[in-house]
């Protein structure tokens, strides 16, 4: 028998806590997405996150290290080779990555463009590292005149597919990232491919909450195959079908916004059903990460705090409920990529103790603590912490 009823993993998407050893081999030596943030604001009041024990993962203006913290706390430290969305959500599920994703700074080869074009029967713009809100602008014009999707990268490993809904159709564009996706083999294999559908008249051009990720499939079974296999609810909320390949699945939710993303959760939490809720809540890094938004970025942890008492109140007595992240986005760097952080590990739930967990040395030490809480057969990775910190 398990021994909780539900474990509740929500990941605060880029919401790092700074101090990765080895940030500086990414030249992210001095990134601390919270505390640079509340540094730069003159302090950041995020009281429900502090009671919790955030307080005292480093030292974050305006946040205490309050001295009985209601859960446990701890940081989590990333092993894989990668700093990316799903590297990132891989490990804490439990499978690491030993050699990085393929990144494409000087955009994709030539050969692979013409090819693609070929497929679609469509020529692409762009071709280039872009900020996604910055490119729209620059060819935005020039793919409505001409109909031709817009191709693009970052610092991450992606290929991402920008077009106009009115010119190019969600499903249409949905088909695209899908032949993309069966393209980017081999050297070529980036971890995700991804729809970046937008509407608007020139000049005034707006992102919608239709993108879509097309990930490569896991190279090994993660905590939702697990928990799926012993037939418990293997829940995914926001894009976690969509990092995971949908594999691993009974239930997704395909949320668009943090705000709905924590209400679908809940919904979930009240069902009572055993086994597992994964949660992304995209904004913080989608929204102001990227784009270097520091006050965006402080109201979108803000917003989520004001909403942690009612996750808080949904969980069961028999329930745990986990919070942490993917990496980390400090938004007061000049860079609008990914920093490689640790990230926070807060645990909460009647039978959790009010106790540190340290400094974890992967991420997949939380698939493994799932594993142990549920009674399901563990992921090949992690070393669980679930006698630490259950009472």
């Amino acid at each position: 028998m398990p021994k909780i009823n539900q474990a509740i993993i929500v990941v605060l998407d880029s919401v790092g806590v700074g101090d990765a050893p080895d940030a500086e081999a990414y030249g992210d030596a001095g990134s601390n997405t919270i505390g640079n943030i509340a540094q730069a604001i003159g302090g950041l009041s995020l009281p429900n996150l502090a009671t919790l024990g955030l307080g005292h993962l480093g030292d974050f203006k305006g946040i205490p290290a309050v001295e009985n913290p209601t859960g446990a706390y701890g940081r989590l430290t990333e092993v894989s080779a990668g700093k990316d969305t799903t590297t990132g959500h891989w490990e804490l599920g439990g499978v690491s990555l030993k050699r990085p994703f393929p990144t494409f700074p000087n955009g994709f080869p030539k050969e692979f463009v013409e090819s693609y074009e070929t497929r679609i029967g469509r020529k692409t713009l762009g071709n280039y590292p872009a900020s996604g809100t910055v490119i729209i602008e620059q060819l935005g014009a020039e793919h409505v005149a001409a109909g031709k999707p817009i191709i693009y990268t970052s610092a991450d490993s992606v290929f991402q597919i920008a077009a106009h809904e009115e010119v190019i159709p969600i499903d249409e564009l949905y088909r695209l990232c899908q032949i993309a996706r069966e393209m980017l083999t081999d050297d070529l294999a980036v971890g995700r491919v991804i729809a970046r559908p937008f509407v608007g008249p020139v000049g005034a051009f707006k992102r919608t909450e239709r993108r879509r990720d097309f990930s490569l499939t896991p190279p090994a079974d993660t905590i939702l195959d697990k928990v799926k296999a012993a037939g418990l609810m293997s829940a995914g909320v926001g894009k976690i079908e969509d990092i995971f390949a949908h594999r691993g699945l009974t239930d997704a939710n395909h949320t668009g916004n943090n705000e709905a993303g924590v209400t679908a959760t809940i919904d979930l939490i009240k069902t009572r059903r055993p086994g597992l809720i994964f949660t992304n809540l995209v904004d913080f890094d989608a929204l102001y990460g990227h784009r270097n938004n520091i006050e965006g970025y402080a109201q979108a942890l803000r917003d989520f705090d004001r909403r942690l008492p009612e996750i808080l109140a949904a969980i069961g007595d028999d329930d745990v409920l986990f919070l942490t992240a993917d990496h980390g986005n400090d938004p007061t760097t000049p860079s609008t990529d990914h920093s490689r952080e640790r990230v926070p590990l807060l645990a909460a739930g009647q039978r959790v103790k009010p106790i540190a967990t340290g400094t974890r040395d992967s991420f997949a030490d939380l698939a493994a603590t799932v594993a142990t809480l549920l009674n399901v057969e563990p992921p090949n990775e992690g070393v669980e912490f679930a006698s630490l910190i259950l009472y």
